[in-house]
Parts: C-alpha cells; sequence; structure tokens
C-alpha cells in the first residue's frame, strides 16, 4: 500500500519543487489535478493530450523523484443543469479519462456530480429526506432521468479505455454515501467505483471501516483518500452537523477537515488500513490537505508521518501457525 498525496495544495509550486518535495518526504505516489476544483496547476490535460514529448516529460520526471501516479483528478459536476457548465465538466471528465489511458494510469478521481431538482430548474438541488413527496418525486427524476444516462455513457466511454472512475461520496452530491455509491455502481459498469474518502464519511455519521467493509464486498473501491475530520459536539449538539457556516469560522463550526491524526488517532488509522487490505486494497492512500487550522506542508507532513506507521510495507506471509 502506497502513501500518495493530492498535489493541489502545492500548486503554487513548481511540479519539479512538488516531486523534488514530496520524494524527500518518502512519498510513494501523487494524484495530480487536470481540471474541475482541483485546477490543473501541475498537468495542463489539454496540453499533455496526445502530446508523446509532454508525457515523455512526465515520465522522466516521475522515474527522477520515484513517484507514480495514482489517479488524475477533475472533481466538478458534470450534471450540473447550467448546460455550459455541464459539457465542460464532461468534456473535462472524458478528456482525463482519455490522458489516463495515454499516461497508464488507471483510474481518474471525481464528484457524481448533482442535478437540478426538476426539469428548467437553474439550481443544483441536493434532497436528503424523501418528505414533502415533490422531494421523493425530484430524486426519482435525478436519478433515473439525469444521473443514470449520463454515468452509463460515461463508464462506457472509461471501459472502452481501461480506465476505473473513482467517485468521491461527498454531500451536496447525489452520491454521498456508500448505498448510493453502489447504487450507481450497480446501474452502469464496474469501471464505476469509490474514491473512499473518509472525511466527509465521518461527519454523517457513517463508520468508516463499515463502509470500507461493504464497498470492498462488490470491489468498488477504486482509490483512497487520507483525510481526517474531527466533529466539534459542543457546537454539533446544538445544530447538528449540517453545518453551512464558513469554513474559516472555525471556531463555530460543527466540524472540520483536519489533518491526518487530529481528527482520529493512529490507532484508527492503523484499523483503517487493515481493513482495507482485508478487503483487497492495495493501492495509494493519497493524502488530501484540507485543514485550515495549520499550512500544507506541514499538514503533509503530518500525514506523512502518521500514516507511514499505519501501512503496511510488505505482503502477508504464510499462517504458518495456523497449519
Amino acid at each position: 500500500m502506497d502513501i500518495g498525496v493530492l498535489t493541489v495544495p502545492l500548486g503554487d509550486e513548481s511540479i519539479e519543487d512538488a516531486f523534488a518535495y514530496l520524494a524527500g518526504l518518502d512519498v510513494d505516489a501523487v494524484e495530480i489535478g487536470v481540471g474541475g476544483f482541483p485546477g490543473e496547476d501541475h498537468l495542463d490535460r489539454e496540453e499533455c493530450l496526445g502530446n508523446d514529448a509532454a508525457q515523455a516529460e512526465l515520465a522522466d520526471l516521475l522515474d527522477e523523484h520515484g513517484l507514480r501516479v495514482s489517479a488524475l483528478a477533475t472533481h466538478n459536476n458534470p450534471l450540473h443543469p447550467d448546460e455550459e457548465r455541464a459539457e465542460r465538466a464532461d468534456r473535462e471528465l472524458r478528456e482525463a479519462i482519455e490522458l489516463a489511458a495515454e499516461l497508464g494510469v488507471d483510474t481518474v478521481t471525481c464528484f457524481s456530480g448533482l442535478p437540478a431538482g426538476a426539469p428548467g430548474d437553474s439550481t443544483p438541488n441536493w434532497i436528503t429526506a424523501p418528505w414533502p413527496t415533490e422531494h421523493a418525486e425530484a430524486h426519482e427524476y435525478q436519478w433515473d432521468e439525469v444521473a443514470i444516462p449520463y454515468w452509463s455513457d460515461l463508464a462506457e466511454h472509461a471501459d472502452a479505455h481501461g480506465v476505473d472512475l473513482a467517485i468521491e461520496m461527498h454531500p451536496n452530491m447525489l452520491v454521498y454515501e456508500p448505498t448510493g455509491m453502489l447504487a450507481l455502481r450497480e446501474a452502469t459498469n464496474e469501471r464505476v467505483g469509490a474514491n473512499l474518502d473518509p472525511s466527509h464519511l465521518y461527519w454523517q455519521g457513517i463508520d468508516v471501516t463499515e463502509a470500507i467493509r461493504f464497498l470492498g464486498e462488490h470491489d468498488a473501491i477504486h482509490h483512497v483518500h487520507a483525510k481526517d475530520t474531527r466533529v466539534y459536539e459542543s457546537n454539533a449538539r446544538v445544530k447538528g452537523v449540517l453545518d453551512t457556516t464558513d469554513y474559516t469560522e472555525e471556531a463555530d463550526r460543527s466540524w472540520l477537515f483536519r489533518s491526518i491524526g487530529y481528527g482520529h488517532d493512529e490507532a484508527h488509522w492503523k484499523d483503517f488500513v487493515s481493513t482495507l487490505r482485508m478487503v483487497g486494497y492495495e493501492g495509494a492512500l493519497s493524502i488530501e490537505h484540507e485543514d485550515s487550522l495549520t499550512s500544507s506542508r506541514e499538514g503533509l507532513e503530518k500525514a506523512v508521518d502518521v500514516l507511514s506507521r499505519a501501512v503496511f510495507e510488505t505482503r502477508p506471509g504464510d499462517v504458518y501457525w495456523a497449519e
């Protein structure tokens, strides 16, 4: 199992400097943004697509620093009711799939997207309850008339290029928890799976190791983000966890994204890694830094420190004691 990093927090540095820094931390893999919210500071998707020279340059840089690419990232909303925004997100996704195939990268990380609640609406609508009944009808519309047709077509595109789509289960997106993730996978094909980011599951009250087991039973974990969350009960007891307080007003929020080890202790992360191994996942743990209480470099370094003691560096040996 590799320790990886989503390089977005280092976007103000050149790709050469970012790779050198991460190699110095003994990081094994990088997840590189190529569009959408992650941006493309380190890899211009359009410039690199079909460009043998640019791809060879990237390969040489990776080899120089002993790194591999765990995934290309383009998180956006391809189901947006604004056609121009949806088309841009769809183009980013399709081109990311094509570029991944050219680079020999087997995964693109992304969001499911979120449609409007009805034809003609202009704003995406996150449905969280089936009543009043128009909300249940809106939810059915989102799945049956928008998401499943779109993702069925995109999954075929991904399959044609031999690339997996790893969806981050994220509130304010249609797929935000494991049963929804599995429902989309079953409605499309096995190229569709999870980018398992526990940070969004923690504050929803989901048991992350149970989520790993649930998705792992269906071989539905394509990629993993290593990102922590701390729920601050003094605030959550008053206003719950559906918190619209600005992320910069840390003391008033019910929860915050935290660096690894600052939301859950090291024992939890060892259990996290062990459960992933139990279900057969041996890919990257891609650290995503979004802790507003510290700098990107300090957050990444502390995360690497914890994960370096949690990951297994060897394959399991023979169970000789049971023979």
